[in-house]
């Protein structure tokens, strides 16, 4: 049988393991992937955010228990930063939720950015679309938390939670604008430190400087203490109301063309990029064009363009 199969039939093994296949860029996972993929699109996906420190890890462990109690299945894509010099990642997060190793009703498969911008995983968007099709009923996909950036995030979640806590400066200067937009909830942590009414009433004010269409989602601004599981409640409930939300208003058939638009994009791109890259790398002509740029009888922008021509006409 192959992965896929194994997978669809049950097994977590082979599941591991095609998510480790993808990961390294293998190219018989993309055969894998095919088969798999009209066996995904049930799962509610929810993506979490917010700048380092912010205790996204211990409320995605919270989030994951209260689903449980619902007797969802869980699958957790937890992305953590890379090093820049090594290439090595500390993949803590299965640590923080090692409570829920021996359940087998929720999956957690950590993944190192490996140099992806956005706050996600290249392999992201695949590893998510294995946990739907293994069955998962709720997919929660934590951002590395490398600041203001990350709005990768909306482009694969169906709700994005943007997590933020009190006590970091300037608190306007920490909610960017790029943050605000992408917020579907927003959620002070760490509630029960000094500032964390100011920073909900700062956040509730911001937002509502923003204009809404009538019947539109306003992003509520909730207050938990993960540590305590104080909020998670009421938390998970405003989820479940915002996908209901996007059921009811039609708005999910908008959010899943843009979804798909965007994974088609980033597979072409990377499909196009290694085939061009690959080809130049081999025949020589990329060395000739980095020698001719150091001396600058060559111009980068020239040799794209002769490149892309040469792909067009092929």
């Amino acid at each position: 049988m192959s992965l896929s199969q194994r997978i669809l039939s049950g097994d977590i093994r082979a599941a591991a393991r095609l998510m480790r296949n993808i990961d390294d860029n293998l190219p018989s996972s993309r055969t894998e992937l095919q088969d798999l993929f009209p066996h995904t699109g049930k799962a509610f996906l929810i993506g979490v955010t917010g700048p380092p420190g912010a205790g996204k890890s211990t409320l995605v462990d919270q989030i994951t228990a209260a689903y449980r109690k619902q007797n969802k299945r869980v699958g957790v894509v937890a992305i953590d930063p890379t090093s820049p010099f090594t290439g090595g990642a500390i993949l803590g997060d299965r640590i923080r939720m090692n409570r829920h190793a021996d359940d087998e009703g929720v999956f957690i498969r950590s993944l190192a950015t490996r140099g992806h911008m956005g706050g996600l995983s290249r392999s992201t968007a695949d590893v998510a679309n294995v946990m739907d099709a293994m069955g998962m009923d709720v997919i929660i996909i934590e951002t590395v938390g490398v600041g203001q950036d990350e709005v990768d995030i909306v482009r694969l979640a169906h709700t994005t939670l943007v997590v933020m806590v009190p006590g970091m400066g300037d608190d306007i200067q920490a909610i960017k604008a790029g943050i605000l937009e992408i917020g579907d909830l927003f959620v002070v942590n760490k509630a029960d430190r000094d500032g964390a009414d100011k920073t909900a009433r700062e956040l509730s004010l911001m937002l509502e400087m923003n204009r809404y269409a009538e019947g539109s989602w306003r992003p509520p601004v909730l207050r938990t203490e993960a540590q305590r599981n104080v909020g998670v409640e009421e938390l998970v409930e405003t989820m479940d109301k915002h996908r209901q939300w996007l059921m009811n208003s039609g708005e999910i058939n908008q959010l899943l063309r843009e979804k798909d638009s965007s994974l088609l994009q980033t597979l072409l791109k990377e499909r196009l990029f290694a085939e061009v890259y690959d080809r130049i790398d081999q025949d020589g002509r990329l060395r000739e064009i980095l020698e001719g740029m150091q001396v600058r009888t060559q111009d980068p922008y020239s040799a794209v363009e002769r490149i892309l021509g040469e792909r067009l006409n092929s």
